[in-house]
């Protein structure tokens, strides 16, 4: 079995260590989250094993020949090639092998049969063996396949990488990992820009994947179905814990309780003893305690408690009267020039709904979600709101919204009522801006940073229909649960998008679903909108399969077709 054994790992910027003597292994068979608060290192940790960042101090030993393979979670940059190009570039390691094979068949074709003759016929087999055995000559059915599933159409495949948004070129990153087909993989995110439907094919993949797993994702539910073990980076330090996701929330929530206790009572006796110090500080007959209590006072190791512990905290303001009625959508559609996003869209929306907006990436999501909010023009069809009703939007692209030259501080002050001003510090806190963070700029600001400061900035402003585009993205699991809280408690209508099952769960008490085949609602929870999804889904498979098999394309050819050419 390979492993990939890592020690030591140190690394500090500035007065901070990131990583400190970090050790762990992994092998074929492990399935690991990494986790920890936003900014603990846990992106910096893959790439200093990946030898993408230089660090400090480290030793790492694998196993001869194991390959490993890593997705970022930004920084993706592709030539100018087509998908099915990149993708199949995750192959390249068999690039040697092939030229091998060309040379071989050219110095055959010259020569009679003698000792080279044979020589070389006998290597031409035995690269013609680890092909086969390896797949390769069955690699454009798995291409295919694996690009298919995360979510690119035929016609994608021929397109240049260059034309695709930063998202599609994560999946274009994530297919090209897939396709290598490499022992260990290293996921940073992996999930954040995919939709439900692709999110379900790469959970379905890796629960066949015969390699080893670490990932670092903010999706519960994801994680529960993919790992069997957690890894948190806590202060440069990491803890395994034993079993999925869940299961370490709850054995880390009794490590805390436990902790918080211990902390609780040794802040009490730091105080009892720095007052008694402080008390006979200037007392002869007490000179001797107090250099003893002094003593004993720089001897203790102070309990700390993690900074992934500290959540978001708030509440929506309560929303303004609105009338029954909060929006009325008639025959809406909207084209980009020749192509149609969505078209004769009707619907209703009642006071204190909760809609979900849902589907296929490129499916108009974003778009519609934007038309609701007044942010986009140029669409045929009616958007009626009701009486009374004031809009609070979030974007999914939040950072459009944000003036990068602004600080934090500068940010809130732009958009808040003068009563507001003498708040805002104590509201900034509750969204974890805390002393001089406040001073950052919008520009330097991480994308969970970003998510929050938008959200206090829809706060600011009482709305009785919230309109959310992917709130819970780059928001940490805890992040999530606040937030999801908060619109729990929420007494307003609200539309929103999302992937995120565990949100769509919680909230939606109706889901639109924005199908190839035209927008379709659907009555009741998240579980009943899968249920029919997979139903119409299996139906779709099976239409597939049987135009497939009609089929014989010439990317499709067989082991044998491919020896005989």
């Amino acid at each position: 079995m390979g492993i990939l054994q890592v020690q030591n790992v140190s690394l500090a910027f500035a007065d901070r260590d990131i990583l400190k003597n970090v050790s762990f292994t992994l092998d074929e068979k492990s399935r690991v989250a990494l986790t920890g608060a936003n900014g603990c290192g846990k992106s910096t940790l893959l790439k200093v094993i990946t030898q993408k960042m230089h660090a400090d101090l480290i030793t790492v030993s694998k196993s001869k020949g194991l390959r490993v393979a890593y997705l970022p979670q930004a920084d993706i940059i592709f030539p100018d090639i087509s998908v099915y190009e990149a993708a199949e570039s995750g192959l390249d390691r068999f690039l040697p092998l092939i030229e091998e094979q060309k040379a071989i068949g050219n110095e055959l074709a010259k020569i009679t049969q003698d000792d080279n003759y044979l020589r070389l016929a006998t290597r031409m087999s035995l690269i013609e063996e680890e092909l086969h055995n390896s797949g390769y000559y069955d690699r454009n059915r798995t291409i295919e396949c694996i690009l298919s599933g995360l979510g690119f159409k035929a016609e994608d495949f021929t397109a240049k990488c260059k034309i695709f948004s930063g998202g599609w070129q994560m999946r274009i990153a994530l297919a090209k990992i897939l396709v290598e087909d490499p022992d260990i993989l290293l996921l940073d995110e992996p999930t954040n820009y995919l939709d439900i439907e692709a999110t379900t094919w790469l959970k379905n993949y890796l629960a066949s994947f015969s390699g080893g797993v670490m990932l670092v994702s903010h999706d519960q539910d994801f994680l529960d179905s993919t790992i069997n073990g957690v890894y948190e980076l806590f202060k440069g330090k990491l803890t395994y814990y034993a079993g999925n996701y869940t299961q370490y929330l709850k054995t880390r929530e009794e490590e805390i309780e436990a902790l918080i206790k211990a902390y609780e009572k040794q802040k009490e006796e730091i105080e009892k003893t720095e007052e008694f110090i402080e008390r006979f500080r200037y007392k002869a007959t007490k000179a001797k305690q107090v250099q003893s209590r002094v003593k004993a006072l720089e001897k203790v190791e102070v309990i700390e408690i993690p900074e992934n512990l500290k959540k978001i905290s708030f509440t929506f303001p309560p929303a303004p009267h609105s009338g029954q009625e909060v929006m009325n959508i008639n025959h809406l559609s909207k084209s980009y020039g020749a192509h149609t996003i969505f078209q004769d869209l009707s619907f209703i929306v009642k006071k204190g709904e909760r809609l979900a907006i849902t589907g296929r990436n490129g499916a108009g999501k974003s778009t519609l979600l934007r038309l609701l909010a007044n942010q986009e023009e140029n669409y045929s069809g009616l958007i009626k709101d009701g009486a009374g009703v004031k809009k609070g939007y979030f974007a999914q692209d939040n950072e459009a919204g944000l003036t990068k030259s602004n600080t934090i501080l500068e940010e809130i002050e732009s958009v808040a009522d003068t009563k507001d001003l003498p708040s805002l510090r104590s509201l900034l806190g509750a969204f974890l801006f805390s002393g001089d963070d406040v001073f950052k700029k919008c520009e330097v600001l991480s994308g969970g940073e970003k998510s929050r400061l938008s959200l206090l900035k829809i706060l600011l402003h009482p709305a009785n229909l919230l309109l959310l585009d992917e709130p819970t993205n780059h928001l940490d699991i805890n992040s999530k649960e606040m937030l999801l809280n908060a619109i729990k408690a929420y007494n307003g209508t609200l539309i929103f998008v999302s992937h995120d099952k565990h949100f769509i769960k919680n909230l939606a008490t109706r889901i639109l679903y924005l199908a190839e085949d035209g927008p379709e609602f659907f009555e009741g929870d998240y579980d009943y909108f899968s249920y029919k999804l997979e139903e119409k889904e299996a139906k779709y498979a099976v239409a597939k399969t049987s135009e497939s098999k009609e089929e014989v394309t010439e990317q499709a050819l067989s082991y044998e077709q491919q020896k005989a050419k």
